[in-house]
């Protein structure tokens, strides 16, 4: 048998990734601090269940969003890399241990999103609801963030976020009415914008995001939406 012979790598087969691409290994106190919080309070995060490459930057300045609800999503949103399947049942402990986290953090503002847990009736509403509430008592000074899902939208289940009153609540759109199916399988734009409705209308401070870069096209005429400030492409 003929051996091929082995061709050295050269400068110009060689392709150097940009600074932006480069990740630094985690270290410091802060981000010790944090691991620390996170391992003993027996706690999720998106930063580690999405595979955030941004987790020890976040971590090493002593900031996490903590993701509640448990660490299975059952629904497959195609840009997402939380795992999904069945969830462990609900830990009704959790809402605590989430609030003595964030004291021991310090942090003047915290996030909290969650999985959806559309296999049970309340959606995970009342987890929400009592962990927004301990979070509130045992850190009057901090202010919240949450990140709901769309509890299938659901009115009784929006109406426990609305009556636990954080101080911001956002429900992500992501992208734009067409290629909703493609990019969030089980969710509906609609339904999306209606959850953020409903939340305004209940007086809350609301936001939401969108990704670009997933085959939107420009269009020339817009319609105003039900959501003040948010305009959608004809």
């Amino acid at each position: 048998m003929t051996e091929l012979p082995v061709v050295a790598a050269t400068e110009q087969t060689r392709v150097k990734k940009p600074d932006w691409l480069r990740v630094k290994l985690p270290i410091g106190e802060e981000y010790r601090h944090v691991r620390g919080l996170v391992d003993n309070y027996k706690l999720h995060t998106i930063c580690e269940s999405g595979n955030c490459p941004n987790m020890g930057e976040c971590w090493g300045a002593g900031t996490a969003t903590f993701m509640i609800l448990g660490n299975t999503c059952t629904r497959s949103c195609g840009f997402c890399a939380v795992a999904t399947g069945k969830p462990d049942p609900v830990d009704w402990d959790e809402p605590q241990r989430v609030a003595e986290a964030i004291h021991l953090m310090k942090v003047k503002h915290a996030v909290i999103t969650s999985v959806d847990r559309d296999e049970i009736k309340d959606g995970g509403s009342i987890i929400w609801y009592n962990t927004i509430k301990a979070v509130k008592a045992l850190n009057p000074q901090t202010t919240l963030e949450t990140l709901i899902p769309d509890f299938k939208g659901e009115k009784e289940n929006i109406q426990r976020i609305i009556d636990a009153a954080p101080e911001v609540v956002s429900h992500n759109i992501e992208t734009v009415e067409r290629l909703t199916r493609q990019v969030r399988i089980q969710a509906k734009y609609w339904r999306s914008m209606e959850v953020i409705r409903t939340l305004k209308a209940g007086g809350m401070r609301t936001k939401s995001g969108i990704m670009l870069g997933l085959g939107e096209q420009k269009k020339k005429s817009y319609k105003p939406s039900p959501i003040s400030g948010i305009m959608v492409a004809m």
